[in-house]
């Protein structure tokens, strides 16, 4: 067993300064498990040896021409001593054992000679794939656009690897070899084999979670109610498919099942283990599990993240172990997994009961919430097909089931509890993936404080909870205000189709419940038909002939039935059922004020559960509206093409990025004036003059042209009410204006003058934050007083699409103004998209820019003019989140 000093974290001491710490990253591979990708360094002659001795013959040959059968000291030497920027090796280690190494050779200032070599044994698991995406990165980080390899025409397996590899590939025959060349630019190619190659890595190692053939319960106590026997009791209680051993060092037997003094102890093989061990043995059981195979670990202790720095040590302590051994780690601090497929039956969980087989997969952060979330679940009748609780979510997140409920052919629709966001641009990008397959309903903890529960290793989003939910929409995600409006769109979602448009039909037996309904709908944006009101005491005929004159007029029905006395209820719902069935369009009931999944309207699915085509029904008709306007919306989304940023002619990235190396004259962040750098985005700003007299505000106004405006420079000082004086086309009024704001401001505002634009104009703000977190933002609202003070503001993720910015125009709530409404005139909305476009474009090309406002873009009936734009400009810039090489936090 390694002493403590075996587990310090992988930093490097005693080591040359240019050594690159950030090349160090944690990958997944192509069959779920993981290894570490870091630098060579000096002292890894050692396994660089031992790594050579365990390769075929055939390797050799292919990677040196010829055989070799040991290395020498002069070659080892050269091998494992690199300056990182001319010559530079990267190797993947799983435990402490080199299982693959990629290098490069400067060759020229812009090329590379590269060449790889992966230990049989792990052939095939993707390691060459992504070592060559992080080996990209770093020649890309020194200069390097082309790599040169050198391949023996019998070494199809290499060549296929380079060809497919995503970038640009051409290949000759010369002196015996085929020489590959590979154009390292990044092509949309490139980006979709890395994008494809991270989602079937992430949804394995997610798989090989939540289908074990076996598990291990390491700290199954005596004691009935400890966290391990509970876990071995609701293993054994839910029949899971195969051999559950229980681990205690003193017993023979736990709940009836043999035990065993040690992991290592065990006969047969174990994919998964369940550690319910105090925290500060967790660590020690994690090495033994390495030891053995085992696959995946789910940590239900506590005593990490949650308890402070001490706890938070020992949980990077805990992943960095797990996934130096190939595992990936569920908790800690966690409830649990789950899953429901009867090949399967696996309850990994401390929730005694779970639901029934159901086609919803639900990931919940909370542990301790998570067991009430189940049994809500399970009291409405639902079933589910997968659960994780992620706990402190120090290793597999949200993004991970994202990435396997998307193609899981169990799962129809994805829940997910967050209460932090580890990686919110990744999750923006696979939830709009996979909301476009299936749809995505989530709830967010900490809307209003933007608080991170202690001991996530998330970060605390620097954006509003506004900016968070434009963003969950963008990506077309359902979010929701809590847990009774996530079941409630969940069991609607699971059972019964998408509406094709707004248009609702309600049909009651209740006057007061129709109208309610009604004015729900009108409420939640829905577009209701008049109400077939039927009367107390309706009956199954008169529900038949009702639904039948309003099915050809509605995309969806809302079935109200609440007799005042008992009635035949199960003739009803049978009714119901048949006329979901004929016509294909989503029903939903209030049915006597029962919650869930009623046994009378259910069509009996997998094992007894409801199957598609149930009606689920709500206690009150509003609950079932809202829950319908949720689904209308992502419906209408997810039938909208989703479409690509515009092609866009006069744009110069190249000139953009000189003028940003020419602003940086040192680290430090500096704000400057952004007329250059929009211009090389076919944008203008109006050009504005600083003055400091009179007569030098007549002399700019006779250069720019007049009518002009005199007013204040200062950006804050601008928006103060009266520190502007519009119209001014004669010399003696642009004096007065100057004499006035001078007085008024005094002399510490400076002014300037600028070219009056075209009136009549609705004035708009445009702005970007690159946010640490999400990357690139765009915000758009209107620039009047009162819409600041509202915080009446949108937000997008960039770059955008066309789509994208009309939607950003028209989220805002002052967007009639824009289109002709309250006495404005209608002004050219295009061109302000058009704009937004490219700012978007901006911001996404250029990580250098920190901020960015455009204040005031005037949008007048022919056109936008921008008034003034600043942008804080970064000294130094790393790399965009969700950017680059895979890798995991």
């Amino acid at each position: 067993m390694p002493n403590e000093t075996d587990r310090r974290p992988l930093t490097l001491i005693n080591v040359e300064p240019h050594y690159p710490a950030h090349w160090e990253a944690d990958v997944v591979l192509s069959d779920g498990g993981t290894v570490h990708v870091r630098p060579i360094r000096p002292e890894d002659a050692g396994i660089l040896r031992d790594f050579y001795s365990r390769l075929s013959e055939q390797s050799i040959y292919f990677r040196f021409f010829g055989p070799r059968p040991r290395l020498s000291d002069r070659e080892v030497a050269l091998f494992t001593n690199v300056d990182y920027v001319d010559r530079v090796a990267l190797i993947a280690t799983l435990g402490t054992a080199m299982v693959a190494v990629v290098r490069f050779d400067r060759l020229d200032r812009q090329e590379a000679e590269v060449a790889f070599l992966v230990e049989d044994a792990h052939q095939g698991r993707g390691v060459a794939s992504v070592l060559m995406e992080h080996l990209r990165a770093a020649a890309r980080e020194r200069g390097i656009k082309t790599f040169i390899a050198d391949v023996l025409p019998s070494n199809s397996r290499m060549m296929a690897f380079f060809s497919n590899a995503g970038y640009t590939a051409r290949s000759r025959f010369e002196d015996g070899v085929v020489r590959m060349t590979l154009d390292l630019a990044t092509t949309e190619t490139s980006r979709e084999v890395t994008m494809a190659r991270e989602h079937r890595a992430e949804a394995r190692s997610i798989e090989r979670l939540l289908t074990p053939a076996s598990v291990v319960v390491v700290g199954a106590g005596r004691e009935a109610g400890g966290i391990g026997q509970t876990v071995l009791r609701n293993l054994l209680g839910a029949d899971f498919n195969g051999p559950v051993y229980p681990v205690h060092r003193e017993v023979r037997a736990v709940a009836g099942v043999r035990a065993y003094k040690s992991v290592s102890a065990i006969d047969g093989d174990v994919d998964l283990a369940v550690v319910a061990v105090p925290a500060d043995g967790v660590l020690d059981v994690v090495e033994e599990c390495a030891q053995k195979g085992v696959k995946g670990l789910v940590v239900v202790s506590s005593g990490f993240g949650e308890t402070g720095p001490e706890g938070r040590v020992r949980q990077d302590e805990l992943v960095r172990i797990a996934r130096a051994h190939g595992l990936r780690v569920v908790g800690p601090n966690c409830l649990g997994i789950a899953n429901t497929d009867p090949a399967v039956r696996l309850n990994a969980t401390l929730a005694a009961r779970l639901p029934g087989r159901g086609r919803v997969g639900f990931f919940s952060q909370s542990g301790a919430l998570g067991t009430a979330l189940l049994q809500r679940v399970a009291q409405r009748g639902m079933g589910i097909s997968t659960f994780v609780s992620a706990g402190n979510r120090a290793d597999v997140s949200g993004n991970d089931l994202l990435q396997y409920w998307v193609e899981d052919p169990a799962t129809d629709v994805i829940l997910l509890y967050l209460e932090s966001l580890g990686n919110p641009r990744k999750f923006a990008r696979l939830a709009r993936r996979t909301s476009r397959e299936k749809p995505v309903v989530v709830v967010k903890s900490g809307g209003v404080t933007q608080g991170v529960p202690v001991g996530h290793a998330a970060p605390v989003l620097g954006l509003p909870d506004t900016a968070l939910s434009a963003l969950f929409e963008q990506a077309g995600v359902i979010r929701v205000d809590d847990l009774t409006q996530l079941f409630d769109v969940a069991q609607l979602l699971a059972y019964q189709p998408l509406p094709a448009g707004p248009k609702v039909g309600v049909v009651s037996n209740s006057d007061a419940m129709a109208l309610h309904a009604v004015d729900a709908c009108v409420a939640a944006g829905l577009d209701p038909c008049p109400p077939a009101n039927l009367g107390a005491r309706a009956g199954a005929a008169d529900y038949r002939k009702a639904l039948a004159e309003m099915d050809c007029r509605v995309d969806a029905i809302v079935a109200i039935y609440l007799p005042p006395v008992p009635g035949d209820a199960a003739a009803v719902a049978a009714e119901l059922v048949r006329t979901a069935k004929e016509t294909g369009k989503p029903l939903l009931a209030t049915f006597e004020g029962r919650m869930g999944m009623p046994e009378e309207l259910r069509v009996p699915g997998e094992g007894g559960d409801p199957g598609k085509g149930s009606i689920p029904s709500y206690p009150a008709a509003e609950e079932a509206v809202r829950a319908l306007a949720h689904v209308v919306r992502y419906s209408l989304w997810r039938g909208t093409p989703p479409g690509a940023p515009p092609e866009i002619g006069d744009v110069d990235t190249a000139g953009a990025r000189a003028v940003l190396e020419r602003l940086l004259a040192s680290e430090e962040d500096v704000e400057v004036d952004a007329t250059e750098l929009l211009a090389c985005y076919g944008l203008r700003v109006w050009p504005s003059e600083p003055v400091s007299s009179p007569e030098e505000a007549v002399a700019a106004a006779e250069r720019l042209g007049r009518p002009v405006v005199v007013r204040a420079a200062d950006p804050e000082t601008s928006h103060r009410a009266g520190t502007v004086r519009l119209g001014l086309s004669d010399a003696g009024g642009v004096r007065r204006a100057y004499a006035d704001l001078a007085e008024r401001l005094g002399p510490e505002v400076p002014l300037s003058v600028q070219r009056m634009a075209p009136q009549p104009a609705v004035q708009t703000v445009v702005r970007v934050v690159d946010d640490p977190e999400f990357g690139a933002v765009v915000s758009f609202g209107l620039g009047e007083i009162t819409a600041r003070l509202l915080g009446d503001e949108a937000y997008r993720l960039a770059p955008l699409t066309a789509d994208d910015a009309a939607a950003l125009v028209r989220s805002v709530r002052a967007a009639p103004l824009l289109f002709g409404r309250y006495g404005y005139p209608p002004v050219a909305v295009e061109a302000l998209e058009d704009l937004i476009v490219r700012v978007g474009r901006l911001a996404d090309e250029l990580p250098g820019v920190a901020r960015l406002v455009l204040d005031p873009v005037l949008v007048g009936e022919s056109g936008v003019s921008v008034l003034g734009a600043r942008a804080l400009v970064r000294g130094s810039v790393g790399p965009r989140p969700d950017r680059g090489p895979r890798r995991l936090s």
